[in-house]
């Protein structure tokens, strides 16, 4: 094409180790137009982020090998650049947005040096007219109060902003061609479709090329022009959006497509007795100033929550980042202060001490978002999964690798993997792996935070259908939190909206969906919709 802007030939992509070159990537060819939209789809491990990375190259060099292709940008072939040549591309003409702001800001300096710092090396702006620059696209990127967001460090921002931080460092030097390496992937429905809107918006008005990787499908509907489905490290589809959507030709695209999630609820007991009810719960957090550090107001992070959940109920808790939702679950299990009421199994939880909520640690279990911060990199997936029942029961080693044994086969494990660490599974399995901690000790409630939101669409569904199979057997009670509507939807009987720590809106989950009478819940329902 005259105005290709990007090519990628042939691209076969390798990593070095002790027992020789695992291949990652085999015969990539694709194609990048002048202000068009290209997604790169796939599940984990497909190759996506490796042929994404490979275009800058940065990957580590001491291991990689880049065994045949080509990769043109503009006419320069990436891979025999200088580095000196790659330096001046990097960040000036091809810009990148990573998948985790958190770990792709420097956390020891402010957004504004960061920000500042890419135009001294770039455009060689002095320092005052650097800072102006950064001010201008802070508010461009819809930061609120830019003035102030500037002198912040990354992690006094939230989420949505740290991302919004991370598209202005990609864009300020306007780049010819954007990389977007799931840029929205664990972001609230809201603030993802006011990200896509910016970027779309944004590329627009710079007129540059995007190449968009993300394993969901329902963004690349709204955003791609074409569309690459990669699975095993291989594009097996190619094709404008409209045309993979309406009529895909292969299998893998068809799986994925049809890989939402669905079904209904596990059918509820109608005799279900109340196992935790939460009155006029409140978490405050103080914000002290001054020397004498007095208290001078308070971070409203939950103000009056309550609810009623029955044995064998999911109960969903949704609403954006900050509104309150993580915080309600740690209130409840008693790993931030609350006042308020909390009765399990009828008994007041809140004036019990850490020796007397010890016998209920071992019914209350929760599985965390991020499987891979969650699991001690140190530990084996045996001692992972049985620290719990060291902790709780005394009990002899045999006896506990057979409990291991079985709760793994329970969730859908190898067994003989159990001497592995967490790093050499997938990021379902790694969920999988701490379910499995969790469900070890017999519990009867496990509270889920965001357990499926960092997870490809099939691995999802398959860590729901899990959920649902061990409350149906074992009769478990859940407390899910979530950003996804259609996740929620599919596991949750009852579902709880809130927003800037308050409830707006309750009800049955089937009824909320279908007539939301709040705006908020209007504008979460509608934007799951799309």
């Amino acid at each position: 094409m005259n105005d290709s802007l990007l090519s990628v030939s042939n691209l076969t992509v390798g990593f070095k180790s002790k027992g020789g070159t695992r291949t990652v990537t085999q015969g990539v060819s694709l194609t990048i137009c002048k202000g068009e939209t290209l997604a790169l789809v796939g599940e984990s491990g497909s190759g996506k982020s490796v042929t994404a990375n490979s275009i800058l190259k940065l990957l580590p060099k001491s291991t990689v090998e880049y065994q045949t292709g080509e990769i043109h940008f503009d006419g320069s072939d990436m891979l025999t650049c200088s580095e000196r040549q790659l330096r001046g591309i990097r960040g000036g003409r091809i810009g990148m947005i990573f998948q985790e702001p958190m770990v792709s800001l420097n956390p020891l300096h402010k957004v504004g040096k960061q920000l500042v710092e890419t135009l001294e090396i770039h455009r060689g702006m002095r320092a005052t007219k650097a800072k102006a620059r950064a001010l201008e696209w802070l508010g461009k990127v819809g930061i609120r109060n830019p003035e102030q967001k500037i002198e912040a460090y990354p992690h006094e921002l939230s989420g949505g902003e740290r991302q919004r931080v991370m598209i202005a460092m990609a864009l300020i030097n306007e780049p010819e061609l954007l990389i977007a390496d799931e840029p929205t992937t664990a972001l609230d429905v809201s603030v993802q479709a006011q990200i896509l809107d910016l970027l779309k918006s944004l590329q627009q008005e710079l007129g540059m090329a995007m190449l968009f990787i993300t394993h969901d499908l329902s963004i690349v509907r709204q955003i791609a022009d074409r569309v690459a489905v990669m699975k095993s490290g291989e594009l097996v589809e190619v094709g404008e959006c409209k045309q993979v959507f309406n009529s895909p030709t292969h299998s893998y695209t068809k799986m994925l497509i049809e890989s939402d999630p669905r079904g209904e609820p596990v059918a509820l007991a109608e005799n279900a007795k109340t196992l935790m009810r939460v009155n006029n719960l409140k978490v405050w957090f103080p914000i002290k100033t001054g020397i004498f550090k007095r208290t001078t107001d308070h971070v409203k992070a939950v103000t009056d929550m309550q609810f009623e959940l029955k044995s064998g109920q999911t109960i969903g808790v949704v609403g954006e980042s900050g509104s309150g939702k993580s915080t309600t679950g740690l209130a409840i299990l008693k790993l931030v202060n609350s006042e308020g009421e909390i009765y399990y199994d009828q008994k007041d939880i809140q004036t019990l001490d850490r020796k007397g909520m010890l016998p209920y640690r071992s019914r209350m279990q929760v599985v965390f978002q991020d499987p891979f911060s969650a699991l001690n990199p140190r530990m084996s997936v045996a001692q992972v999964i049985g620290e719990g029942v060291r902790v709780h029961q005394e009990i002899g080693e045999a006896d506990l690798d057979e409990q291991i044994k079985g709760v793994m086969l329970e969730v859908g494990l190898d067994p003989e993997t159990r001497h592995r660490y967490p790093n050499e599974f997938s990021g379902g399995q790694r969920q999988r792996i701490a379910i499995a901690r969790a469900l070890i000790l017999k519990p009867e409630f496990i509270l889920l935070d965001e357990p499926t939101s960092s997870l490809d669409r099939t691995v999802q569904a398959q860590v729901l259908d899990l959920l649902k199979s061990l409350q149906e057997k074992y009769g478990l009670t859940y407390l899910f939190i979530s950003h996804d509507l259609n996740v929620v939807k599919s596991l949750c009987h009852y579902t709880i909206v809130m927003k800037a720590g308050e409830i707006v809106e309750q009800g049955d989950t089937q009824t909320l969906f279908a007539t939301p009478k709040h705006d908020y819940t209007r504008t979460l329902v509608s934007l799951s919709a799309m």
